[in-house]
């Protein structure tokens, strides 16, 4: 049963911050990994500095937070890439 939970939370994470970020309108799939990915990222970055999300909006702030900054590091290196081809 918490399987399905933390999908549904890592779904709706994923979602909230491609909105957030304002992406091109990934799927189902993309948000669905995004979200769950983000969790983990979110989970590690926050308890470094001491924040431990405690239940439900604890949990999906962590995973839109990670979700977030997951998607602005995969846009910084989307745009790198872009940008090696041309002259200086």
């Amino acid at each position: 049963m918490y399987f399905i939970w933390y999908l549904l939370i890592g779904l709706a994470a994923g979602w909230i911050a491609n909105l957030i970020v304002k992406g091109s309108g990934s799927g189902l799939i993309v948000n669905l990994i995004v979200g769950l990915i983000g969790g983990m990222l979110g989970g590690w970055l926050l308890s470094r500095i001491g924040w431990i999300p405690v239940g439900t909006l604890g949990s999906l702030a962590t995973a839109v937070i990670g979700a977030v900054l997951l998607l602005w590091i995969a846009a910084w290196i989307s745009h790198r890439k872009k940008g090696d081809g041309k002259k200086h």
